[in-house]
């Protein structure tokens, strides 16, 4: 087998496989195939799931307890595939992210993975920061609340790598919003980004974490190279092969969005929005079905990053 023909499974940008579908995702491991279906024309097309084929499998997950209540990393591994971690770990909010565990629970997984599976296979991910109003609290509100105990677990974990981005506004949201009476989300000014980026880098840097920003070129272009934020990779293929050998492509994912500044490289996403729905809820997501909601009241946020006391 020619290792420079190995490819990247990414499991998966459109649903959270580590949280729901693992057994369906070992069933396709045993068979040797995966069946993946383009989202925009149908098509189907089978790629090969044995080690011999694939060098690394990317795991996109918000909830890793399933995946490691199952032993499927161990398991995985010792078959023979190099296993690599986007963990997103957002600040409590039932409001935003209803069906996400606890922020403690979601921490001793991040430990875990990074005991069991080493640290430098491990993107944290706060993404996406969000500013929303209600009518019930007034003023504008944020999710960066958690941010800073996130980032001292994710130090002491050994996490180097920390990638956010600012919510996008798409039609699909905004239609979910439309019976939530009172809630709309806010997209702060340009200016309020580079700022809340630069504070966010700023905390990251003492406890030895680079900030990545995930398609927000416009504003990274905007930012003093002095700051220290750079484009992320998601799916960083020239990482991978630096932590696990081997050959891989080193293209740009052109099926991504490039000229927004998404830095992945080639590989192949294996989730259906149709045949895999995620049920984390999220309001923010642009990947789930239009569907209402209710506002839940919780503290009043008095500044950008708070302690949890």
């Amino acid at each position: 087998m020619n290792t420079s023909a190995k490819i990247v499974i990414s499991a998966s940008r459109r649903t959270d496989i580590p949280a729901f579908y693992m057994d369906w995702f070992m069933r396709r491991i045993e068979k040797g195939s995966f069946e993946v279906i383009n989202p925009y024309n149908r098509h189907v097309s089978i790629h090969p799931a044995t080690p011999d084929n694939i060098h690394t499998i990317v795991f996109w997950s918000k909830n890793f307890g399933p995946f490691i209540k199952g032993g499927f990393g161990e398991k995985l591994v010792k078959t023979g595939y190099n296993l690599f971690f986007n963990f997103t770990i957002n600040s409590d909010s039932p409001l935003l992210e209803p069906n996400v565990p606890f922020l403690k629970e979601r921490l001793d997984q991040l430990d875990f993975l990074s005991s069991n599976f080493g640290a430098r296979s491990i993107n944290w991910r706060f993404d996406p920061v969000c500013f929303y109003k209600t009518k019930k609290q007034g003023g504008l509100k944020n999710n960066l609340k958690d941010f800073l105990s996130i980032a001292d677990k994710a130090s002491e974990s050994g996490v180097k790598r920390c990638i956010t981005s600012f919510m996008d506004h798409y039609p699909k949201i905004l239609k979910r919003l439309v019976s939530m009476r009172g809630f709309s989300f806010i997209d702060p000014p340009m200016e309020s980004k580079k700022n809340i980026v630069r504070k966010m880098a700023a905390e990251l840097k003492k406890r030895s974490i680079s900030l990545r920003t995930c398609c927000e070129k416009e504003l990274l272009d905007l930012l003093p190279a002095t700051s220290g934020v750079t484009k992320s990779s998601c799916i960083p293929n020239d990482l991978l092969v630096e932590i696990f050998g081997g050959h891989l492509s080193l293209k740009r994912d052109m099926g991504q969005r490039v000229k927004n500044g998404c830095g992945c490289m080639v590989s192949v996403d294996i989730g259906t929005y149709q045949f895999h729905p995620c049920y984390h809820n999220c309001l923010f997501c642009y990947a789930n079905p239009v569907s209402g909601g209710s506002v839940k009241s919780f503290p009043q946020k008095t500044q950008i990053f708070a302690r949890k006391g």
